[in-house]
């Protein structure tokens, strides 16, 4: 065999300059046959035992790795910006923010099937004949799934069998509700089974429960730029939840997650118990705005001695804690630091169809110390604007 050989293809393909001479007692040492008659071309001839060398490209290489690959000049590629653009857009990193929030939490990271059985589907408010995979890969796994979460049991039911207990599972990844481009949303759910914590002498573990769940949730949401006080709760969680122990993350109209207790009915189902659940809807949550700079805004640290006040308001049934929350906060907003609930009471004492709220609220002065004068005017503001917001009560 033999291939023609052009000697200024080393300098195009290699950007090393190797003098002819150079070149061709290269690959006479390596046992090539080069014929050099031709100026313009040289035809080399290959030994027997190298069946590697199928091309000029290859003769090239032969030459340049005996001359050095040190000699090979390093040139930056061109481009048009100084600095590298970013592989992944803002929305595309998102998922990853909230993978790191989450099993910073403890929980670990799952990777189920986009297929599940029609029947667990249906409770989950799947069941669209436009889903239905035509040739699955398994006849257990033949729809497309509406929600991440049954796989997610399966997935603790198979832990709970081989004795692990107390453990958190979630998965980032896409769920259906149509055969529509906007169909598929990027959706983070989670479930935490068995005790929330170790056995231990001073207290009884618990089961993980709905304010379990809502943390998780709330966690995932602050690291996507939405602050923990600013969704509204409401108590409209689908079906596969408990109705009485569940609740949905929203801001206004859009819901941004939903978590609670899983249902009963569905826990006797999977033979698990004491299971709390989440679903976080990632491209639904909206972009935090931009900032004018990238700098982190001053920490500013009051030198003052916080003040707390204590309040039992009387309030209707209809009426939660996280609205009192928000309205005693309106009552002054730059020197309420914190509001804090510490005890719901209904019973006796208080008329039917009412319940008192307590709540700690923690006054931070911040240019100079305040009077009693001053405190007992702020006091008085708060339990006017819980009155004006809820219709509550200052409980005596």
């Amino acid at each position: 065999r033999s291939y023609a050989l052009r000697p200024e293809r080393v300098a195009s393909l290699t950007a090393v300059e190797v003098p002819a001479p150079r070149a061709k007692a290269i690959l006479s040492a390596l046992g090539f046959k080069v014929n050099d008659a031709n100026a313009s071309a040289w035809q080399v001839g290959v030994p027997s035992w190298r069946p590697d060398i199928i091309g000029e490209a290859d003769l090239v290489e032969e030459i340049v790795r005996v001359h050095g690959f040190d000699h090979i000049p390093a040139v930056p590629l061109p481009r048009d910006k100084a600095v590298t653009l970013p592989a992944r857009t803002p929305q595309q990193r998102r998922a990853g923010l909230v993978r790191r929030a989450l099993a910073s939490r403890g929980l670990v990271e799952a990777v189920t099937n986009s297929f599940m059985p029609n029947g667990p589907a249906k409770q989950f408010g799947g069941g669209n004949p436009a889903l239905t995979v035509i040739n699955p890969i398994s006849a257990d796994l033949d729809v497309m799934r509406p929600s991440i979460l049954p796989n997610l049991l399966a997935a603790a039911q198979r832990n709970q069998a081989r004795g692990m207990s107390g453990v958190g599972l979630f998965e980032v990844g896409p769920q259906y509700s149509s055969p529509e481009p906007n169909g598929q949303q990027t959706v983070a759910a989670g479930v935490h089974f068995g005790p929330t914590g170790p056995r231990n002498w001073s207290q009884k573990p618990r089961s993980a429960d709905a304010f379990d769940a809502k943390g998780l949730a709330l966690a995932a949401l602050a690291e996507l730029g939405v602050p923990a006080e600013l969704p509204q709760t409401s108590a409209d969680a689908p079906a596969w939840y408990h109705p009485g122990r569940s609740g949905v993350l929203r801001l206004g109209p859009v819901v941004l997650a939903q978590f609670g207790e899983i249902h009963p009915s569905l826990l006797e189902q999977y033979d698990l118990q004491g299971v709390g659940g989440f679903e976080l809807f990632i491209d639904k949550v909206p972009m935090p705005k931009a900032r004018g700079t990238r700098a982190k805004p001053l920490l500013k640290l009051s030198p003052f001695q916080p003040i707390e006040r204590d309040f039992a308001f009387i309030v209707d049934d209809t009426v939660t804690a996280e609205a009192l929350v928000k309205a005693v906060k309106a009552g002054e907003r730059a020197l309420i630091g914190a509001v804090t609930v510490f005890d719901v009471y209904a019973g006796k004492g208080i008329e039917p169809g009412k319940k008192s709220i307590a709540l700690a609220v923690t006054l931070q002065p911040v240019e100079r110390t305040l009077t009693d004068a001053e405190i007992e005017a702020i006091c008085s503001r708060i339990v006017a604007q819980a009155t004006k917001a809820t219709g509550a009560t200052l409980r005596t």
